[in-house]
């Protein structure tokens, strides 16, 4: 992988708005990821999860399932992190598209009525992501800011 395309994908914004919006939609990610993976906090697990998927048309249940928990858990704590903030923001809000298209868009917006609200709201931090970064306090940001102290051999650093 290229220098440039590492740096690329480390940059951020500088401002601490990455932060305010990784810290809460990580944590929830992960608990979501650790529903589906492996049934804490009331969840069913893999066995139970990829049923429910290959019930609604998600086939295979179970590899479906495996997919989008490791999305919500490892995603989410690559947010809590920043590390990889861009390409897990990504990934996240993908899965965010696809649990309102397959299970929640039907329901209409509301909660209360299963509706896309909360995939929605889920998306939309997401897709913000995508678009800042990590911001201040993210590995991102400290590994962006070491590459960029490299000579552009990538050899030896400033000052060395």
């Amino acid at each position: 992988m290229s220098n440039a395309l590492i740096k690329r994908t480390l940059a951020t914004e500088s401002n601490l708005l990455g932060l305010v919006l990784r810290i809460p939609a990580g944590a929830i990610f992960v608990a979501h990821g650790a529903q589906k993976l492996f049934g804490s906090f009331g969840g069913f697990g893999l066995a139970g999860t990829g049923q429910w998927m290959a019930s609604i048309g998600l086939e295979p249940g179970y590899w479906m399932a495996l997919a989008a928990g490791s999305a919500e858990f490892f995603g989410g704590i690559a947010l809590l992190l920043g590390l990889l903030t861009r390409p897990a923001a990504c990934i996240l809000a993908i899965t965010m598209l696809v649990a309102i298209i397959t299970v929640h868009l039907s329901n209409g917006l509301f909660m209360s009525n299963n509706g896309y609200e909360f995939g929605l709201a889920l998306m939309t931090i997401a897709v913000a992501l995508v678009f800042n970064g990590g911001g201040k306090l993210s590995l991102d940001r400290t590994l962006s800011e070491a590459l960029s102290q490299e000579l552009p051999s990538g050899s030896t650093r400033k000052g060395a």
